[in-house]
């Protein structure tokens, strides 16, 4: 089965249903105001990257999908991939709705990497997080994914990313380490931060020219809970061929140097 989202509920389809390629077609989104709508209504996430390319399924006028490959907030994403530092990108944000047929992703997909050779990108990373995530009521708000479609689509599978803490908010969802960091140095948008957590049930700072760090270090553990995670998978693909085997290289491989099999269970949930 596929997963998909419907304004951020997620929902369940046959994957191996056949798409009407004659009723759909791919087309580059221009601009980010249709694709961000598009992305904060239904992608579970609800949020937007920095976005550098940007590709709409369109099935006749309506949009039915949306691919949008990013600039990754950490440069090291990046310099990983064996191509010069622009010729690599990041699928930052993908989403189907429910009624498109089952392997409308690896359909979808196909056409943005054709689309993507043309405009010169040589390598593509993408990560999957495993874990699972509810809010304080217990609700499933993020059910968590290994790539499925990633893996129907044949990328390398390149292992996890470094293990890490999370600090969960009441909602569910994360609150970031670039929350904190700027939060700590009153960098650009450090308020927005603050008030995030004030909403949540943080008391507000008296005097914003106190040491905001220590009231971080004070409020974060009142209003968040922190959990373990051990890491999002990473996958990687070729997207041009005269790289393909510099990328195969990246995989992850046992002791034996064979590649390791494409992960099929989600993390265990944190209590």
């Amino acid at each position: 089965m596929n997963q998909r989202w419907y304004k951020r509920l997620n929902a369940w389809r046959d994957a191996s249903e056949i798409i009407d390629t004659r009723a759909h077609e791919v087309a580059e989104i221009p601009d980010d105001n249709t694709a961000k709508a598009f992305i904060e209504e239904h992608h579970y996430s609800g949020t937007y990257p920095a976005a550098r390319e940007r590709f709409g399924l369109y099935r006749g006028a309506q949009l039915v999908g949306v691919a949008v490959f990013s600039h990754p907030p950490n440069e090291a994403v990046l310099r990983r991939l064996p191509c010069d530092r622009m010729a690599g990108i990041e699928l930052g944000r993908f989403v189907l709705l429910p009624d498109v047929p089952g392997n409308g992703e690896s359909w979808f997909l196909a056409r943005c990497f054709e689309q993507l050779r043309a405009k010169g990108i040589e390598a593509l990373v993408s990560h999957s997080d495993p874990l699972p995530r509810r809010n304080a009521e217990g609700s499933l708000v993020l059910p968590g994914h290994v790539g499925n479609i990633y893996q129907a689509t044949n990328a390398i599978y390149g292992g996890r990313t470094k293990a890490r803490a999370l600090w969960l908010l009441p909602d569910g969802t994360v609150f970031s380490e670039r929350a904190m960091s700027k939060i700590r140095s009153r960098d650009r948008g450090y308020r927005y931060a603050i008030d995030q957590l004030v909403r949540h049930g943080a008391d507000r700072p008296l005097d914003l020219g106190q040491d905001l760090g220590a009231w971080l270090r004070d409020q974060l553990p009142r209003v968040a809970r922190r959990v373990k995670h051990r890491g999002n998978h990473r996958y990687l693909w070729a997207i041009d061929r005269r790289i393909r085997r510099a990328v195969a290289a990246l995989a992850l491989v046992d002791a034996e140097g064979h590649p390791v099999a494409y992960p099929k269970q989600l993390d265990q949930e944190a209590a």
